[in-house]
């Protein structure tokens, strides 16, 4: 029988006027991995803090085993400012104990893409304080990894991953012991790592087995089944589920509840998208031309992101952008952007952008525009347009298209400075769409939405009729609203994958195994001049024999301190015993010490 780690019994939180949480009772057994999802503000984040007694309840209890280890990711990391990369992450360790650990070196190379972390200017003594937050919070979650632990509590752990770090964390947890409780949006995550779902909703927590889809599922059939008329029917959750059974096979583990209720449910309901009839519209919106590039090249600064790039993107096209950091998808979509404000007049280092006439870009970038803080929510949507027009006749006024994104009619008439950030996001998107665009890019779009609210987005985007590009690292969103997927692999050049993001992660993984073996090389060549001084063979045999003897002999002293420790312990209140046992540690570590340092220096030059 699994051992109980977490138990939370009839707890109440409430802030105001407000129950976030209302007589909830919980459990969390070894091996559950728990997904926690519902809207921003419905109370998910501070459920896991009181959960992991970071924050006091007002009424209930919890309780946790005697002696739970316990590891949290919260969203503000503790991290010393001061301190390196190495000391917070790998501690005490010598470079010959943690470069030995399997388990180090995976967290290691999974986060930051190699054990001298390539993305930090000094490595692993970098100084934490100059780094940027998404930096720390690979840091903090790199800490908490390497620990062993009997429950993981994580708080939006893919916030500033990319696809490659999302896909490396949902195995590596997938592959851990420890129990895990995890707040995040990504549902592709969700689906991969979890096997129980915790819904936050209006005070309660209603629990699901399975992963996302199997949530998906089982509150749609919930649904249902209390539903008493057509209309409770008709809402976003069915056409999810319709996109989610008609899809790949292998996105969904066997639901655990009655299928053929769920068929039923759905039996009705159209594909999420009618490409021919949105293309049709697009071309009459678009004609013929919306961007052509011909042997164009991209650069930041001195470095050439793109070169001779020869592409198109026609009307209607959906396309799912993906690649390595720093391979230049958002200067791509700069590039165009720029060309698109100047009517073609702002041409990119190399080559020609080619804009059609009739294009009427929106951009969202991954910074949030500033708004005038006094303004109502309502009256920053109204700025840019009262009514808009959806195509097919729909037509919205900018307070129904709010209340689609989740701004409630009291919510309306809040100050644009009292949004939390994700509904300035949420803000953010909608005057995008209120400008009644026919071409979008997309650059992050997901940061800071929940659940609800992008599935809100991609109802919306459905039905919209036009060109579409996605920057995104959620490959769930990307699959849902594109078409086609798009991969800029760091060689400057653009590629097409017909098997979207799994074909992206296989030839990343092959990159990077074809890459091991020059990387296990020497940074640097040696000129003819440190050739010359290069040891002999028989002096390289030499080094392996003394590098195998201070190992050794560093895993006696290891021994031996441990065993001074105890009996310092022991003989705790006789001083001079303490004294000379103290004298024999401290000359144990001075001998450890040179013995580390000599392990460095032939281990170069063996």
């Amino acid at each position: 029988m699994a051992t109980n780690l977490v138990n939370v019994e009839s707890v109440g939180k409430v802030y105001g006027t407000r129950a976030l949480l209302d007589g909830v009772s919980l459990g969390v057994n070894e091996g559950d991995r728990i997904g926690v999802v519902g809207r921003n503000g419905d109370g998910k984040t501070t459920l896991i803090r009181i959960l992991a007694k970071l924050e006091p309840a007002d009424d209930g209890r919890v309780t946790h085993a005697g002696d739970l280890r316990l590891g949290v990711l919260t969203q503000h990391d503790s991290l010393d400012p001061a301190a390196t990369i190495r000391h917070e992450v790998i501690g005490d360790l010598a470079d010959h104990e943690w470069a030995g650990d399997a388990k180090i070196r995976d967290v290691l190379t999974g986060l930051f893409g190699g054990l001298d972390l390539p993305g930090f200017p000094q490595g692993l003594d970098t100084v934490i304080g100059p780094l940027s937050g998404g930096e720390r919070r690979r840091i903090a979650l790199a800490q908490l990894l390497i620990a062993e632990q009997d429950l993981i509590v994580l708080d939006e752990p893919t916030n500033h991953l990319d696809v490659e770090g999302i896909s490396w964390l949902a195995g590596h947890l997938r592959a851990r012991r420890s129990g895990l409780v995890v707040v995040t949006h990504d549902r592709w995550f969700l689906d991969q790592v979890c096997t129980r779902m915790w819904d936050v909703q209006r005070g309660a927590v209603h629990e699901y087995e399975g992963g996302y889809s199997d949530y998906v599922f089982a509150r749609a059939e919930r649904e249902r089944i209390a539903a008493s008329e057509e209309a409770k029917r008709q809402n976003l959750m069915r056409k999810e589920l319709a996109w989610l059974r008609r899809g790949a096979p292998a996105r969904t583990s066997k639901p655990r509840f009655r299928i053929e209720a769920a068929n039923a449910l759905i039996e009705d309901v159209p594909p999420p998208r009618d490409s021919a009839e949105l293309m049709k519209f697009a071309n009459s919106r678009l004609g013929k031309t919306v961007f052509d590039l011909e042997d164009v090249t991209v650069t930041a600064g001195p470095k050439v992101l793109l070169k001779h790039l020869t592409w198109q993107l026609g009307p209607g096209d959906r396309i799912g952008l993906v690649g390595v950091n720093g391979a230049g998808k958002t200067s791509l979509l700069r590039a165009l952007a720029e060309a698109a404000r100047s009517e073609g007049e702002q041409q990119p280092a190399g080559g020609r952008i080619v804009v059609g006439k009739t294009v009427r870009l929106a951009y969202l970038s991954q910074e949030v525009a500033e708004l005038d803080r006094n303004l109502r929510v309502l009256e920053a949507v109204e700025q840019v347009r009262q009514r808009v027009d959806l195509g097919k006749g729909r037509e919205m006024t900018a307070s129904q298209l709010c209340e689609k994104f989740g701004f409630t009619k009291e919510k309306q008439w809040t100050p644009v400075g009292d949004l939390s950030g994700g509904e300035r996001r949420r803000l953010q998107i909608l005057r995008l769409l209120m400008d009644e665009p026919n071409v979008l890019f997309l650059d992050e779009p997901t940061n800071d939405l929940d659940i609800e609210t992008l599935t809100q987005l991609e109802d919306l985007l459905d039905g919209w009729p036009g060109s579409l590009v996605v920057i995104s690292h959620d490959r769930y969103f990307i699959e849902r609203t594109t078409d086609r997927v798009l991969a800029l692999l760091g060689d400057a050049t653009l590629r097409m994958l017909p098997r979207g993001v799994d074909e992206y992660l296989e030839r990343r993984q092959r990159a990077l195994a074809a890459a091991a073996p020059a990387a296990a090389a020497p940074a640097k060549q040696k000129t003819g001049e440190q050739a010359a001084r290069q040891r002999s063979a028989a002096e390289q045999r030499a080094a392996k024999k003394e590098l195998q003897r201070i190992e050794r002999r560093l895993d006696r002293i290891s021994e031996q301190e441990s065993e001074l420790h105890a009996r310092i312990a022991e003989h705790a209140t006789d001083f001079t015993k303490v004294a000379e046992l103290d004298t024999q540690l401290r000359e144990l570590t001075g001998e450890r010490d040179e013995l580390e340092t000599r392990w460095l220096e032939l281990a170069e030059d063996a």
